[in-house]
This record gives structure tokens, C-alpha cells and sequence, in this order.
């Protein structure tokens, strides 16, 4: 041929791919048909119908229902969802029911704003009605999230989710509730337990959340009033002499009873013998402090001049050391002794403060001296019952003092909106008006609040409903232990898988240093306390343990739901045949809704038909430790003797892209619902698969970004192996042991990620499995075997055996990567699947993760093609340079010359065709080391030295070969004329 002669076109003679598979994915337009048509194809069911598999069952944490999703519960069931459908998949019948929970204060809260703008009081209002208006709120707003984890793509039994409102739920948690009644766990106590006045109810350690917040502090003076020691050694009582406590909370001191040093902490006799114009101190006084705290106390009260460090010898002089004996032998008085309002006959701090050894003391802070006020505080308390001190109760629900308690009766410690009230203040001031203050000050600190309504919490001491954790139990499910935190420890060691291992540790810590669970909530939205008490002579508190009444609770809730407890003539019904009836009374409190949900396991697993208990899995943020985690231990440990389930799993928080806490005010959330109508639930769950949920996930425009760019880069590989199936009949298998050596190297990779992806599934490493099946595609398919075996499956006949057993591994690759991705990309997936399986009743998640012939895999073969893999390598970067300085334009215009010096890597390169390979139109293989000139990487070993492929371009494949022109077809070299000559 002459060069003016014009090539024959010969692209209709190539086999070029064929799908419809489109590349741009269009998923916020398409994901909803998808999810229509798994609703009309009954996905769900047609899993459960099939028989014979072993079951799995993940329980659901129930979110609550109140308010739209927000990026955290995406996070939460998108990994779910991964879990439930990897299991099925792997053989499981893996069974969701969703769940909600649907009682508790933010529910009732948000009903009482609506009785306010009204103008109703909610106390007016029939407790019934109430109860209905929360229910109504509920219905709503589960609605509304059921549509809204449904477009996450999210499986489960939508139909028929578990509700803590429904009355067969109702009906189980007052039986699992009254299970403590009858086990004698159950008691009524008087104790401080947290306080939420703006709630005007008790609340769990779980309900609890701690945020900076800025209180007083006050060094406050107690007279030393008398000394039961040996009179030798009395410098107490001699001369005026104060113990100095500290405290956050100067609202406490009107309960004070005693003050508490620790044992082994060094205290000291200190004296004033100077001090400035501004200064509460006077000289001669003397003080009682720790060693270690002496400079800060005298410094904040300012006895100490400035530029001074240490104790100023002008100021402060130490006269002798204090025993523990010492100081056990004292007694103080109240700081507002002698001090009363014109109402009070009596002072009413006019009792003797005792000093009491507690080991809770420390010297980190503070004066080394504890005010103790039993009805606030858990250490104070103990020490109280210990001692017997008396309890006081001067602080009410809402947070206000007693009205009769002089100076500071009515005053508030907290407003209605949570901000400081006046009783701080005014207890300050007091205390400077009588002499008792030393000094003052601020302290931003970690301080507990309500998780609800965000608002500061205090200790108040006031009766609730408790069980005893650490009570033996006679119910005959001692295996794990006798007690409630006995079964729980040893569960967690015992019974219980954590992913992470961390996990254990600190569920293990909280449940062995928490104290008795608080029951009892003052509210009325919820499942109530069904039970009957009375108060015997002594004062003690009885409860009614009837096994009949019992049921006629449990089968009237199963009808008419909690709701029968509240209706009228409900005492009267539940004690019918008792002859004692008059003189039991109904508990009227609500149960802590951690009990409610503590308890779902019962009417989920254990009760319902289908279920399986104890649960395989449970799967919730890192908080649910002392939430949902810890409740459901304590529950089922008291009623079924061990933990609800065999394996837990947490995950962190979401923040952005910074790594800071979304908010609204900040303008950072990432809402679901707006990543969904930008880039497809797809992406979202792409997005959890490629974090480690372990940690803090973070998400932001960039990250998404980036995310969208990697599903592109996977969805061009799956659109490749599409195409490259088009047109695909069995009659085209081809057996592994005839297939090159390339396609059977394929075969042995879908047989490592076999296993890799079942165990990192099984070991819910969603992330190792993503990166790997994400590498797989990527790099070992597009980047290399695609790109070798394009020439082949464009320019092959069709009778090839190179081709039939690429498209045979490309069948392969299809059947795996499709549902090993499934669970991850269940809409992209169901795509790829019907690009290939359109039928009507067709969908890749009604299908298994294929079993993979053990003969597939070959070590031996797969280090072999991990050497010409390596010397492949060399052979493109050398390309690399000569396309970017312009020599070439592409890699079939060079036939480079390879030199290998490696015996064992050139044996291997020997074997296969590595011009094919490198997609070089010839390359010449040189046993020798190579020379200078050569281009090399890591190995020496191994380089290249670059050459021109000679002879002419076929027009049909583009390779550059001498024997182009010599065939039938002038313009085709002679694979490429052999395919011409067969084609009709």
C-alpha cells in the first residue's frame, strides 16, 4: 500500500461492548423506581419464605419519634443495613424489624407547648387525653421516618415494626416490670438521684450528657466547736479555729450535716498575721486546710501579696500538723448557726456538724475538706446512711427552696428557661453578711445536664422506685450469677463479642460502678409502674407481690394498652377479690423509657413470632453504653439471668469536615435528605462504607465530592464488564484448567476476595471489605486486566479461546462483584443485575454470595504473575517518558527491549506474551542485566530501553507489525485478516 491510499474502515468488524448500562447514574431520579419496585416484588418476605438457613438477627435500637433524620441515624441503620444483608447473603436468614420508641418527656414536652399557646394547663387536662395527644404525635412522626430510612435503601419489615406504644408492648414491658416486683429487686427509696427542675423529673445516668458550665465557688468558714481528743492536745477549741471546705454549689450549704477529710491526706494548722484592706480574713484567725491546697486557698483569699509565690510569710504562718485522729475528734457548727429570720422561734442550723473520714476525699482541688449534704450528693449520701445523718428536704421539684426555710425560702437554682436562679446568690451573700465566707470565686467545669432539654441538672434528694442491682435474686438463672450486676459482668466477659474490644471496657466499667437503676419518672406519657404499695407503721414501704393481679394487668393492657391504668375505677378492677384492697395504693409514676426500651428485646426476639433471642447483634453509637447497651443488660439480667445479645457493635459520631460537633446555630449539619436529592442514597451509604465507623465520622461538600468520584471510578469498571459480557451464551464456558494464565490469575484473585469479603462481612469490617472489592475493580481489573484483554475481546474472533475465557471470567467477576457490593450498593447493584436479569421477579438481593470452587485458587500462580506483574511495571514507566517527552503517542508505537536479570521474574515473563501484556505491539525479553541507558525502578535487575515497534499499523486492531500488507486483507495483520476470513 501506498501512503496515499486510504485504510479500509474496519470498525464494524470489532466486537465492541454492549450494554445499556448508562454511565452517568442519574441515581436521585432512579432510586425511588427501584424502591417501588422491591415494595411490589415483596423483597422482604420472599428472604423469609425461604427455608432451611440458620437465623441472624440484628435488633434495632429504636431511634425516637420525634423530628426528622438527621445524619447520625443515616449513619446508624445505612450500617444496619449492611449487616442484614451481608448475613443473608452469606447464608443467613437475617430478619430486621424496625423499631421505635415512642413514650418519654420530649413527646409529652412538646404536646404541653402546644396546651400553653392554648392557654390550657396540662394538669387540668384528663391524664388520659394527654396520653392520647403524645400517641398521636408519635403515629405521626413514625410515619415520616419510616419514608425517610426507607429512601436509604434501608430492608426490614416496614409493615409490621415493633412500637414501645403498642399495647402488646405495653403489655410486655409492664410484665417484664413487674417480673422485679415479684423477684424482690424492686424497692422504694429515699436517695438523691440527678434532678431535672426544668423537667420536674428524675433522670437515668443515661439521660445525662456533660457540657462546660461556669458555677460559683466558695470557701466557706465552719467553727470548730468542741473536741472529744485528749485535752493535752487541744489548740482547736483554745482560740477561734475554722475548717475550710470548698464547693460548686453554694446552694448546698443550707444542707449541709457534716464535712468529710480524707484519711490519708496531710492537713495543717494555719494562722493570719497579716493580710490587705481586701480580705475576709482577719488576723488571728486560724484555718484547717490540706498541705497541698494551702498556697491556692490563701492566695484566692488574698492573703498573699503580689509577686509572691508559695505561702506568703507576711501573711500566713503554719502552727502544726493535723491528725486523722484530730480531726475525727472535732465537732463544727454550721456556718448559719445563731442566725435566724424573725419567723424562726428556733435557728434552724442550730445542730453540731460532725467531721467524718471518707475516702472519696481527695487534695486535687478545693481545701481537702468535703461539705457533705446527704439529700445531694451519691458520696454524701452514702456517708449519711453510714452515719446517720438526718436527710433534708428542702429543695423542691421544680428547684425551689421550701417556703419556710428562713432567708431563702422560694428561691430558685434554676429559672424555668435553665439560667441561674437566685438561690446561689443569695446563700453567698448570706454568708458574707454572717462572717463565713473566706473567699469566692468562678469555675467553668464539665457539669451534668439533661440530654432533652439541655438544661443543668442537681442532686435531689427525693422517694423514687429503684432496683437493687446488687440483690440476690431467687428466680433459679444463676449460670451467670445471683445478682443483676453479677450476670451483666459476667456477661460482658463471657457471652458477648465487642466490635470494637473497647466497647467492653467501658460498658464493664459503668455497670460495675453504677448504682441502683432509678425507675421511677414523674411524668405521664409512658408505660406506668403497675404496681401497689403501702406504708407499714415503721415507715417502710410494702409492695403488693400478687401473681393474679399481675396478669389482670398485663391481659387488660394487652386490649385497652397502659392506658387502663390511669382509666377510672382501675384499682378496684386490678385487686378484685382482695379483701385488703382499701389499703393498698397505685403507684402512679412513669417508667424510665431506658426501661421501655431496655425491655424490646422481650417483645421483639423473644415473643415474637419468627424472632430469635438472645439477639446476634445490637449496633449503636458509642453513647448507648450508658443508653440502650446498658439498659438492656440490666433488664434482661434481671429477667432472663444473662445478656440480650451475643455481639455489640459501636460507631462514632458525624461532624464536618473540620471534625466539629453539627449544629444548627453553626450552619454545618449535613442533612440525609439533601445529600439523598444531590447525589442518591447510593452515595450516602458509599460514604459509610469507605469510613471507619469506629471513630468519628466526618462528612462535608468536599468529602461527598470525593465520595461521587470514587463511585464513578467503580461504576466505569462494572459498565466495562458489562459491556464486555454483551451478547453472552453459555455454549461460550470455558473450563479453568483451559484458560491462560492471566484469566485463571483472575480467578485465583475472585478466590482470595471470597474469603476476604465473607470474613470481613462476618466481622462487619465494612471498610475493609469496600477498600478491597474498590482496589479489586480498580487497579487489578480496569487498570490491568481490562486494559490488556480489550485488544482481545474487540479484535478476537469470537471461537478464541482467549476470548471465550475472558468473557467466561468476566461471567464470574459479574455473579460476584454484583452481590459481594450488594449489601453496600443496593441500588447500583440492582442496576448492574438487570442490565443482565431484566425479568419481572428478577433482583440481585434475592440472591446468595455464589460459592467459589476451591480450585480456583493457586498461590504458586498468583507469585508468578506477581513477578511479570512487577516487571510490567517497568515497561509502562519507561512508556510513560517517551509518551511525555513525545516520542510516542501511544504505548503500540514502541517494542521495547526488557531486560531481566532475575532468573525466577524472567522464567515467568517467558511464559506469557508481555507485549500483549504491556500493550506494546512487540517487545523483545533480554536475560541480562540490564545496561545504564536502561530505565529502571526499585530493581535494578530489571529495565528497559526503549525502540519503535517496525512495520506498519493494522487498521482493524492499531498494532505496528511487520506482517501488516502480506495478508488477504493488505490493511490487517494476521490475527486480525483470520478474523475477517470467518466472519459471513
Amino acid at each position: 500500500m501506498t501512503a496515499e491510499t486510504t485504510l479500509p474502515d474496519y470498525k464494524d468488524t470489532l466486537f465492541l461492548p454492549d450494554t445499556d448500562f448508562p454511565m452517568r447514574a442519574g441515581l436521585p431520579k432512579r432510586e425511588p423506581d427501584w424502591l417501588s419496585r422491591w415494595e411490589r416484588l415483596r423483597i422482604y418476605d420472599r428472604l423469609r419464605a425461604q427455608t432451611g438457613r440458620p437465623p441472624f438477627e440484628l435488633h434495632d435500637g429504636p431511634p425516637y419519634a420525634n423530628g426528622h433524620l438527621h445524619i447520625g441515624h443515616a449513619l446508624n441503620k445505612v450500617l444496619k443495613d449492611f449487616v442484614v444483608r451481608s448475613a443473608q447473603m452469606r447464608g443467613f436468614d437475617s430478619r430486621y424489624v424496625p423499631g421505635w420508641d415512642c413514650h418519654g418527656l420530649p413527646i409529652e414536652w412538646k404536646i404541653e407547648e402546644q396546651y400553653r399557646k392554648k392557654g390550657k394547663n396540662k394538669d387540668e387536662v384528663p391524664i388520659n387525653d394527654l396520653r392520647g395527644e403524645c400517641r398521636r404525635f408519635a403515629e405521626g412522626w413514625i410515619d415520616v421516618q419510616r419514608e425517610e430510612f426507607k429512601r436509604l435503601g434501608v430492608i426490614g419489615d416496614w409493615e409490621d415494626p415493633y412500637l414501645t406504644m403498642a399495647y402488646e408492648a405495653e403489655a410486655v414491658i409492664a410484665e417484664e416490670f413487674m417480673t422485679f416486683v415479684m423477684n424482690g429487686a424492686l424497692y422504694q427509696g429515699s436517695k438523691p438521684v440527678m434532678w431535672s427542675p426544668i423537667e420536674k423529673t428524675a433522670l437515668a445516668e443515661a439521660e445525662v450528657e456533660y457540657h462546660d458550665h461556669q458555677s460559683h465557688t466558695i470557701w466557706v468558714k465552719f467553727p470548730v466547736v468542741a473536741y472529744s481528743g485528749d485535752p493535752a492536745t487541744d489548740v482547736f477549741t483554745k482560740a477561734k479555729t475554722d475548717v475550710v471546705i470548698w464547693t460548686t454549689t453554694p446552694w448546698t450549704i443550707p444542707q449541709n450535716r457534716a464535712i468529710c477529710f480524707g484519711p490519708s491526706i496531710s492537713y495543717g494548722l494555719y494562722e493570719v498575721i497579716g493580710r490587705p484592706e481586701e480580705c475576709w480574713a482577719s488576723i488571728g484567725d486560724r484555718y484547717i486546710v490540706a498541705d497541698a491546697l494551702a498556697e491556692d486557698i490563701f492566695a484566692k483569699a488574698r492573703l498573699r501579696k503580689e509577686g509572691v509565690t508559695g505561702l506568703d510569710p507576711d501573711m500566713v504562718r503554719r502552727l502544726c500538723d493535723v491528725s486523722p485522729e484530730e480531726l475525727a475528734a472535732m465537732t463544727c457548727a454550721h456556718p448559719l448557726r445563731g442566725h435566724s429570720d424573725a419567723a424562726e422561734a428556733q435557728n434552724r442550723w442550730d445542730f453540731d456538724v460532725p467531721m467524718l473520714s471518707g475516702d472519696h476525699v481527695t487534695d486535687d482541688a478545693g481545701t481537702g475538706f468535703v461539705h457533705t449534704a446527704p439529700s445531694h450528693g451519691a458520696d454524701d449520701f452514702e456517708i449519711g446512711v453510714k452515719h446517720g445523718l438526718p436527710m433534708t428536704h428542702n429543695v423542691g421539684e421544680a428547684g425551689e427552696f421550701r417556703a419556710d426555710l428562713p432567708f431563702f425560702g422560694g428561691l430558685h437554682i434554676l429559672d424555668r428557661k435553665g439560667k441561674e436562679g437566685k438561690a446561689n446568690a443569695a446563700v453567698i451573700d448570706k454568708l458574707v453578711e454572717v462572717g463565713a465566707l473566706l473567699a469566692r470565686g468562678r469555675l467553668t467545669h464539665s457539669y451534668p445536664h439533661s440530654w432533652r432539654s439541655k438544661a443543668p441538672l442537681i442532686f435531689r434528694n427525693t422517694p423514687q422506685w429503684f432496683v437493687a442491682i446488687d440483690k440476690t435474686l431467687d428466680d433459679g438463672m444463676d449460670e451467670f450469677g445471683t445478682t443483676i450486676r453479677e450476670r451483666a459482668l459476667a456477661s460482658i466477659d463471657k457471652l458477648v463479642d465487642w466490635y470494637p474490644q473497647t466497647g467492653r471496657n467501658r460498658l464493664y466499667s459503668m455497670i460495675e460502678n453504677r448504682p441502683d437503676w432509678v425507675l421511677s419518672r414523674q411524668r405521664a406519657w409512658g408505660v406506668p409502674l403497675t404496681c401497689f404499695m403501702r406504708r407499714e407503721p415503721d415507715g417502710s414501704v410494702e409492695v403488693l407481690r400478687d401473681a393474679a393481679v399481675n396478669q389482670r394487668i398485663v391481659d387488660a393492657f394487652r386490649v385497652e394498652g397502659a392506658d387502663a391504668w390511669f382509666a377510672e375505677g382501675a384499682k378496684a378492677r386490678f385487686l378484685e377479690g382482695r379483701n385488703d384492697a382499701d389499703q393498698w395504693e397505685m403507684v402512679t409514676d412513669i417508667l424510665d423509657v431506658w426501661f421501655d426500651s431496655g425491655s424490646t428485646h422481650a417483645f421483639t426476639l423473644r415473643d415474637r413470632e419468627g424472632g430469635c433471642w438472645p439477639a446476634d447483634l445490637y449496633l449503636e453509637g458509642t453513647d448507648q453504653h450508658r443508653g440502650w447497651f446498658h439498659s438492656s443488660m440490666l433488664q434482661a439480667c434481671g429477667t432472663r439471668g444473662r445478656a440480650p445479645y451475643k455481639a455489640v457493635l459501636t460507631h462514632g459520631f458525624t461532624l464536618d469536615e473540620k471534625g466539629m460537633k453539627m449544629s444548627k446555630s453553626l450552619g454545618n449539619s449535613v442533612a440525609p435528605q439533601e445529600v439523598i436529592k444531590q447525589y442518591g442514597a447510593d452515595i450516602l451509604r458509599l460514604w459509610v462504607a469507605q469510613s471507619d465507623y469506629s471513630a468519628d465520622q466526618r462528612i462535608g461538600p468536599e468529602i461527598l465530592k470525593g465520595t461521587a468520584d470514587s463511585y464513578r471510578r467503580l461504576r466505569n469498571g462494572l459498565r466495562y464488564m458489562l459491556g464486555a459480557l454483551g451478547g453472552w451464551t453459555e455454549s461460550e464456558r470455558v473450563a479453568p484448567a483451559e484458560m491462560p494464565g492471566l484469566e485463571r490469575w483472575v480467578l485465583h484473585r475472585l478466590a482470595e476476595l471470597d474469603t476476604e469479603v465473607r470474613d470481613g462481612y462476618a466481622r462487619y469490617d465494612f471498610q475493609g471489605v469496600y477498600q478491597r472489592l474498590f482496589g479489586f475493580v480498580t487497579s487489578d481489573l480496569s487498570a490491568f486486566y481490562f486494559d490488556v484483554r480489550k485488544d482481545t475481546l474487540y479484535c478476537d474472533g469470537p471461537e478464541s479461546l482467549r476470548r471465550r475465557a475472558c468473557r467466561t471470567v468476566m461471567d464470574a467477576l459479574f455473579h460476584r462483584l454484583t452481590t459481594w457490593l450488594a449489601p453496600i450498593l443496593c441500588f447500583t447493584m440492582e442496576e448492574v443485575w438487570l442490565c443482565r436479569f431484566p425479568g419481572d421477579e428478577s433482583s440481585v438481593h434475592l440472591q446468595d454470595f455464589p460459592e467459589t470452587p476451591a480450585d480456583w485458587r493457586d498461590d504458586a500462580l498468583a507469585a508468578t504473575w506477581g513477578q511479570i506483574r512487577a516487571a510490567r511495571r517497568v515497561v509502562n514507566g519507561a512508556l510513560e517518558i517517551a509518551r511525555r517527552d513525545k516520542v510516542i503517542g501511544a504505548p503500540l508505537e514502541a517494542a521495547p527491549v526488557l531486560y531481566i536479570a532475575d532468573a525466577a521474574v524472567a522464567e515467568a515473563a517467558s511464559r506469557v506474551d508481555m507485549a500483549e501484556l504491556c500493550i506494546t505491539s512487540d517487545l523483545t525479553l533480554v536475560r541480562e542485566r540490564p545496561p545504564e541507558v536502561a530505565f529502571k525502578l526499585d530493581d535494578p535487575r530489571i529495565g528497559v530501553v526503549f525502540a519503535r515497534a517496525q512495520g506498519q499499523k493494522c487498521a482493524r486492531c492499531w498494532r505496528i507489525l511487520p506482517e501488516v500488507g502480506r495478508q488477504t486483507h493488505e490493511a490487517v495483520c494476521g490475527r486480525c485478516d483470520a478474523v475477517l476470513a470467518a466472519s459471513p
